[in-house]
């Protein structure tokens, strides 16, 4: 990915010398619900590409401050963290990823100038083992998230390494692909699609029903992404060979299929969140393929 020498975002808030949020371990069981009826609401939900929903854990922990699903078992980490990185290290991890928000921003910015509307850019926020965020306190092992509250993304950077030694998936397209998902959900927010998840949720009546819904706010976050490589790869020239097939290798690899068969030894299609590896990569090169938003309405399709 060509990258370096180019615009970076000033939407970057750096809090890794914070020390944490004050983090809280993630019991597992249950499964994503974007809100209810007298519950937790959509612009209250953390919205996760990361390991909370594949491994079937409830945001409602997070917003009740870590309570509410007792029994469950700690998301495991793969290896400690290495003490410290070099300074070099982490200030480039920094410029990749306030270059590609910015990217982000100057594509956006175009898709929705043509349709007449302005585009108000999400922040990101880096963070280490713990943060508090507008949706309540997160724990890293919960990978990147989004929060509707405050339209604002937030990364643990460990979070790339491991999907380059646990998931297979290097590359920096691999980890752009991530950071466009999570933009995704910020234009679900903008254009009311969040909203429009919530109150599908409410009136569903079992929980594959829910789950289901659910899975598709998730793929169509991985349509957008796709549709923000198709314009920036017209736009800005960005790409360079193999960048497309790193995408595609990180889509299939955090599928909740692969995630539970590596975990579990087996799928429970029922429970899924985010959609099978085959879901995933299906709608992200969808996106690329069309860089259409209309071809990314996963929740007119009949089948997803």
């Amino acid at each position: 990915m060509r990258w370096q020498g180019r615009r970076e975002s000033e939407n970057v808030e750096d809090r890794r010398d914070e020390g944490g949020g004050g983090g809280f371990p993630f019991p597992g069981g249950g499964g994503i619900r974007v809100g209810q009826g007298g519950g937790v609401g959509i612009l209250g939900v953390i919205v996760i590409v990361g390991l909370a929903l594949l491994f079937g854990v409830d945001p409602r922990i997070i917003l009740q401050g870590g309570e509410g699903m007792p029994g469950g078992i700690q998301i495991p980490r793969e290896a400690p963290r290495a003490p410290s990185q070099s300074a070099g290290a982490d200030d480039e991890a920094k410029r990749f990823v306030s270059v590609v928000l910015g990217d982000t921003e100057d594509t956006w910015s175009k898709i929705f100038a043509s349709q007449g509307v302005r585009y108000k850019p999400a922040k990101l926020v880096l963070f280490r083992d713990s943060v508090k965020s507008g949706c309540g306190f997160a724990s890293a092992q919960m990978g990147p998230f989004y929060c509707p509250m405050n339209q604002k993304v937030y990364i643990d950077l460990a979070f790339f390494d491991m999907m380059k030694r646990r998931f297979r998936a290097p590359g920096e397209f691999a980890q752009a692909y991530v950071i466009a998902h999570e933009i995704g959900h910020h234009i679900q927010n903008l254009q009311g699609g969040l909203k429009q998840a919530q109150r599908l949720q409410a009136a569903a009546t079992s929980e594959g029903q829910r789950n289901a819904i659910q899975v598709r706010v998730e793929l169509q976050a991985d349509c957008y992404a796709g549709v923000w490589a198709h314009h920036t790869a017209k736009l800005n020239n960005t790409l360079e060979p193999g960048d497309i097939e790193s995408a595609l290798r990180a889509a299939a690899a955090i599928g909740d299929d692969a995630i539970q068969k590596s975990t579990r030894g087996y799928a429970v299609p029922d429970s899924f969140t985010h959609g099978s590896s085959e879901q995933r990569v299906r709608w992200f090169t969808r996106g690329y393929q069309t860089g259409s938003l209309a071809a990314c309405n996963t929740f007119n399709a009949d089948a997803i």
